[in-house]
Formats: C-alpha cells, structure tokens, sequence
C-alpha cells in the first residue's frame, strides 16, 4: 500500500533526532503512528542509515519478548561507523523494554524512536532513568485536511458528511468508504482489538460485559457532565449494580489507552480546577460512532463537539471546561499564555441557541478571544460583538486562521 505522509507529525520528530533524546509517539491503536514511523524508516534509508525496525504489531517479531531480546537483536543488526536508528512499534509489548533502551539512549550515534498505545507507557523505571531525556509527541487520527488527501476527496458537503459518519482512522483509506458496511466491521476490529489488548488485558478487567456498557454509556453522553455518582445510578436503574470505585477504575482504564478522553472543569470566576463532573470525548468519533450506533442525524450535536475537541488538542492547546456559576463554556483552551473561549454547535437557528452560544460568551469579562463554531448553513466567518463564528469545515481545515 502507498505510504501516505503525515508531515506535521514527520516534522515534529525530525526536530528532535540527534538530539540524544528518546522519542515517543503515544496516542490510541491504529491512529497512524505507523504511518509516521514507516515514513521515517523510508527516508533514513535512503540516507543509507542503518535503520533497525521492529513492528510488535506483526508476528515477525513475536519472538522479542523481553528486553534481552531487544538487546540482541539490535546487537546482531547494527553497522559499524554508520548512524542507527531504532524504532519500536508498540513497544509495551516487549517485556521490561526500557531496560533494553538504556543501553543506547545517549548514544551520539543512535537515536531511538518508539510508539506505544498507553499512556502509561513511559510510567516507570523508563521515566525515572530518563529524568527529562525522552520528548512524548501525542499523535491523532486524521484531521479533516488530512482525511480528504487519504481518501482523494474534494472538499464538499458529501467529504466532511463521510468524515462525521466514519471518522478518520487512516486504515479506512484501503477499505474505501463506499460500502457502510466493510467501514463498520474495520472499526469493530479495531474497537475489540483496543478493547482485549490495551484495556482488559493490560488492565486485567473481569467485568468485561460492564466495562462495553460503561464506554457505550460515556459515548452516549458526550458533552455532558459525567460523574461516578450518576453513572452509577444509571446502572443500577438498569439493573446493573457496580461500585463507584470500579466505574472511576475503567473509566481511567479506557483514558490510559486513549480510547475516550476525560477533560476537567475550570472555574472562570475563581481561576482554578474543579474535581468533578468531567466530561469526555472520544479519540476518534468513527469509533464513538460504531460504539453507541444509531443514526447520526439524532447525536450530531455531540458528534459537532467532539470535533471540535479534537481539533483544538491537534492545534496544541490544553483543553478544559469553562465553568462560570451557572453558566458553561464547551471549552477554555491554553496554549502558552494565550487562551481562547470556544462554543460548538450544530445549527443556530433559533434565538434560545443564538443566546446559549454566543450569550454566553458575552458573559465573560475579560479580552480573550471568543469563538463559536457550527454547521450553520450560510453563516460564515463573521464577528458578532466581538466573537467571531466559524463554519466547522473551515475550522477543521485551518483553526481560525480561515
């Protein structure tokens, strides 16, 4: 299959190579932190590099289990006098691995690149050795600019429907997106194959039938706050008693594999993080789509904020909610000392939504940016008393730079 570029990610890692740093691609399975690996190997190459791969994915390498067989065979494929990289594909899989890594790590003539599906993959004796030396870059599945090269697609209404419908994991590229049907059962592969090894195995999960209905549960709800008090009462309701501490143990489970993403609250008035009531967002909407079912026609003003959600962590910002007395903000995001208010909407066409998304933006007093972004058909880029709309196809290609 044609190795499709994924530069802003490429890029991200060359700045770091020959630095002595260890570099880690973290985000959830089958996103395309391979597509970003596999471009590396291609083009160390043809530096005539000695490029060492190892692809925990395939079954080529089931026989490095531990970190002795990692040390041997790098040993064995190393090229004297020629500069070596090695990268690992999931290296979590590979018992004990840091203990292999350290041996090459502030090699001048080495550099390590690594993926790993759980963010507690630098957890640890690795973090602890390391103590600084590693860069973690967090890698998505596709944006919508990039969800339209993947597919060969013009940007219209059709594209950015298909993108909303199925998401943008790039190994829907050669299934096509024609046939609902092939689409539904690769992300039904690519949920169990999330669900067995970086949740229940990794995390020994015994309530298996719960821990499905807790994420169909979480996928359900997106956008709102979510508590263990409440889901709870959920599921007793439905006849499914389950201990708070058990919810807030799969919660964080499903969290660590970067399947679902918790973001906290923040208190506008008093400047400061609140310890409850979390909302959560999922890593790739095709796979909250196949999760929860049903029509998208009757959640797509979750499916709207969990776009936007997405996008601004893609753009670098540190996203939370913005919570001001009774009033709520969808998202306050951070990106060094500049912060930004941010609405999301499907359609405002009715004077209550006008109120909800822009009053309450109007609301705050202070001179940071505001914005709402929405499908709004013939609303464009425009500022009204100061925040400024968005149309979301125009965001997900360009930020606010439209």
């Amino acid at each position: 299959m044609e190795l499709v570029s994924r530069p802003n990610y490429y890029s991200k890692v060359e700045k770091f190579l020959g630095k002595g740093i260890l570099i880690v691609l973290t985000g959830q399975r089958r996103v395309g932190k391979s597509y970003v690996m596999k471009e590396l190997v291609q083009r160390k190459q043809q530096e005539d590099a000695c490029v060492i791969y190892i692809d925990k994915e395939k079954t080529t390498f089931d026989f490095i289990e531990n970190y002795k067989d990692l040390v041997a065979y790098i040993e064995e494929h190393k090229i004297l006098g020629k500069h070596t990289y090695i990268l690992i594909d999931e290296v979590q899989e590979i018992v004990e691995f840091e203990r292999g890594l350290r041996n090459y790590y502030d090699s001048p003539d080495i550099d390590i690149i690594v993926t790993g599906s759980n963010s507690d993959t630098l957890s640890g004796d690795l973090a602890t050795l390391l103590s600084g030396r590693y860069v973690e870059i967090f890698v998505q599945s596709l944006s919508y600019g990039e969800f339209l090269v993947f597919h060969n697609l013009e940007d219209n209404d059709d594209a950015l429907r298909k993108y909303i419908n199925y998401g943008g994991l790039p190994g829907l590229r050669p299934m096509g997106l024609d046939d609902s049907e092939v689409v539904r059962q690769y992300l039904q592969g690519v949920y169990n194959t999330i669900l067995v090894k970086d949740v229940v195995r990794r995390k020994k999960v015994r309530n298996v039938p719960f821990l499905e209905n807790l994420i169909q549960y979480v996928g359900d709800n997106i956008g709102k706050p979510l508590s263990a008090t409440n889901i709870q009462n959920y599921m007793t309701s439905n006849k499914n008693e389950v201990s708070k501490n058990l919810i807030l143990k799969y919660l964080k489970a499903t969290t660590e594999a970067f399947l679902v993403h918790n973001v906290t609250r923040y208190n506008l008035h008093g400047k400061k993080l609140l310890e409850s009531n979390d909302k959560y967002y999922f890593g790739d909407v095709g796979l909250r789509n196949f999760v929860v079912g049903g029509r998208r026609a009757n959640d797509i003003e979750k499916i709207v904020e969990n776009l936007v959600y997405q996008h601004l962590i893609r753009m670098g910002y540190k996203v939370n909610v913005g919570q001001m007395y009774a009033t709520e903000i969808d998202f306050v995001a951070t990106k060094g000392d500049d912060t930004i208010y941010v609405q999301a909407s499907y359609l405002i066409s009715e004077d209550s939504t006008f109120e909800r998304e822009f009053g309450n933006l109007q609301k705050i007093n202070d001179n940071y940016p505001k914005y709402v972004i929405s499908m709004t058909p013939f609303m464009d880029s425009s500022k009204y008393e100061g925040i400024i709309h968005v149309p979301l196809a125009e965001f997900l290609k360009k930020g606010f730079n439209g």
